[in-house]
């Protein structure tokens, strides 16, 4: 007998050899319907494979993230023995699960996918679906394992299989077709019962644009068909908010051949923007007790080396650059030329807590085929700061950083989020981490602390922490539900060993800090991206590139318009007036499409009665103001940065 706990603490016995599914049916056949996976131990595995030792369980269901993963992975399986039915003699390379849905990249020689390709591989993957085949897991030997995709002739899984290790080499095996994979699956193809393939698209082999162009497929299932729908309607929602759709058509950004993929060429409406996050973050900031600093774009090779980031961070960092002997990096990250300004002048314990901040400029190579409108860049622009602390005062500064998230959030209405708490892998120390066991276990733990005392919803995720220390990367859903990586919040106990960074405490002796690093705001990049989509264009007053657009009924009323503008220009609101001669119902629906927050419609009667017809966007007319008290109602939206719903 083995004992099987429970994550609600209770421990019951079965035989040596029982399955979660079977575990599953054992407390109810309603259960055992909705279990898609198991966490075993911490690992997720088929609910069908044997288990024979004591064991921590947890039945995984679609309420689960790891239970959609699995499913969706085992979809792109689905998918993949539908594209073999029709296209006999395929390769394919990767099929992951990914935040919705999956894919899975194809070489189909000279073939070119299509629409109706899309449509009648759909057809065929809910004909193979209703066979309820089962996923079937096989243990192979590496040679094994190698002569079979030799006599296929296939490159990609022979690829795959150089990097694995003899002896944790799975196949899996639905219906027909049989795939190298390490799972987990679904128990069988039945559990899919909604299927939508969305898109097709190019992607290089491995992200690199050096090698072949395959086909790539996404797709999207699930287990009612009520819950695609929903899907379907959310996606349609999204492409109308698509940021580069949008940032395109409000003059918010642009890209160029000539300058660069990845390099964003921001517009005078975009860099309004920027400059009002910057703004919002500098007063924040200021008022939280930071210094403002700013730092060089390049730096010498030997500063990546003593931080740790080259080797761990190299295949990020754009290649260096060769002058008077020397070795040049571009910057891709702040911190350590912040820690140079802090060890660039003695401290004690009284000038602890340490803060600087900086609105940085970073360079990422990021692989071609990941490149994507402003949310996967190479050059970027990061609300970045480090707080040097001593560890008695780690907790009230984590927590006031967690604070500052909170503050943002209502700022922007965003009302979903989490913080995903990233932790080492304890078998990857010394090759992924550094080899602190101890420091890392104290660290986690005070993070950990911090997050339960501050009520703050949180996950735990390992093996996803920063090399130097644990981190928080704060998770976000905009407002259509979809979600988002906003910014990250790391801890750091191997970067000041590394500079040899010190204060002097209490007992007049050298100690150590810890450095808190962060970005409530991520980058502009990414946030204005997300702003995009969640305001769907159409950004609050104290946010918007134009707040005030004057329409005039006819050149008769130009000089009252001007002495408008003036005067609002003069509170420092941003005006313009619309002096085509245009009818003013065009000129109104023009305003609208630019999302300009108010109207300001200007006739005969407004202009001898000194007053204002205004209009806002997507309500349409709310009344006729004095000039003095419209001036007063927007420099106060302005000033308290509202909504304005």
């Amino acid at each position: 007998m083995i004992n099987i706990s429970f994550p609600d603490g209770a421990v019951r016995q079965y035989e040596s050899g029982v399955t979660a599914l079977d575990i599953a049916k054992s407390i109810s056949e309603g259960l055992a319907r909705k279990v898609l996976a198991a966490s075993v131990n911490g690992e997720v595995w088929d609910s069908t494979r044997p288990i024979t030792q004591d064991t921590a369980l947890k039945l995984l269901t679609w309420d689960d993230t790891d239970g959609k993963s699995t499913f969706w992975h085992s979809s792109a399986h689905l998918m993949a023995e539908a594209v073999e039915s029709k296209f006999p003699g395929v390769k394919f390379w990767v099929g992951p699960a990914i935040d919705k849905g999956f894919y899975y990249d194809i070489d189909l020689g000279d073939r070119k996918l299509t629409e109706e390709d899309l449509a009648e591989l759909e057809k065929k993957m809910v004909e193979l679906a209703k066979q309820k085949n089962p996923y079937v897991r096989k243990e192979m030997p590496k040679a094994e394992a190698v002569q079979y995709f030799t006599e296929k002739g296939d490159e990609y899984k022979l690829d795959l299989l150089q990097n694995l290790e003899d002896g944790k080499i799975t196949f899996y095996t639905q219906g027909n077709f049989t795939d190298l994979c390490r799972g987990p699956h679904i128990p069988d193809t039945g559990y899919i019962k909604a299927i939508k393939l969305t898109s097709i698209a190019g992607a290089y082999w491995k992200g690199d644009e050096k090698n072949k162009m395959l086909t790539r497929v996404y797709g999207v299932t699930f287990p009612n068909q009520k819950e695609l729908d929903e899907y379907l309607l959310m996606l349609e929602e999204a492409k109308k908010r698509d940021h580069r759709k949008l940032g395109k058509e409000l003059g918010i950004f642009t890209t160029n051949d000539d300058v660069g993929a990845g390099l964003i060429l921001w517009m005078p409406n975009g860099t309004v923007i920027i400059e009002e996050l910057e703004k919002l973050a500098k007063q924040t900031e200021e008022d939280a007790g930071y210094k403002r600093v700013v730092t060089p774009h390049i730096a010498k090779e030997n500063l990546y080396l003593t931080s740790g980031h080259l080797p761990y961070y190299a295949d990020s960092m754009f290649p260096p650059m060769e002058m008077d002997g020397e070795k040049y990096y571009l910057k891709a990250m702040n911190c350590p030329h912040h820690h140079k300004i802090f060890d660039a002048e003695p401290k004690s314990y009284r000038d602890m807590p340490y803060r600087i901040a900086e609105y940085g400029t970073c360079y990422r190579y990021e692989q071609s085929g990941e490149l994507f409108g402003l949310m996967r860049v190479r050059c970027l622009h990061m609300n970045d700061a480090h707080i040097y602390c001593t560890k008695e005062q780690f907790a009230a500064e984590f927590k006031a950083v967690n604070d500052m998230y909170l503050k943002y959030f209502k700022i922007f209405g965003i009302e979903k989020y989490v913080m995903r708490l990233s932790l080492h892998d304890p078998e990857k120390l010394g090759q992924k981490y550094v080899n602190e066991p101890e420091l890392w276990k104290e660290t986690e733990e005070m993070v950990r602390e911090v997050l339960v005392e501050a009520n703050i919803p949180f996950v735990e995720v390992k093996g996803e922490g920063a090399f130097y220390g644990p981190k928080i990367d704060v998770q976000i859903w905009s407002a259509i539900g979809r979600e988002f990586t906003l910014a990250t919040n790391q801890v750091d106990f191997a970067q000041p060993r590394r500079f040899k960074l010190s204060f002097t405490n209490h007992n007049n002796e050298p100690e150590v800090p810890l450095i808190i690093h962060r970005a409530p705001l991520g980058t502009h990049e990414r946030f204005i991206g997300f702003l995009l989509e969640h305001y769907a264009g159409k950004f609050p007053t104290w946010l918007a590139p134009l707040q005030v657009k004057i329409l005039p009924i006819s050149e008769k009323f130009a000089d009252y318009a001007n002495q408008v503008k003036t005067k609002l220009r003069s509170y420092g609101v941003r005006v313009d007036i619309d002096e085509r001669n245009e009818k003013i119902g065009k000129k109104i629906r023009e305003a609208e499409l630019n999302k300009v927050p108010y109207m300001l419609v200007i006739g005969e009667k407004e202009m001898n009665e000194n007053k204002l017809a205004v209009r806002r966007q997507g309500k349409g007319d709310i009344g006729v103001f004095e000039v003095n008290a419209f001036i007063q109602t927007i420099t106060e939206e302005i000033r308290e940065r509202k909504s304005g719903e």
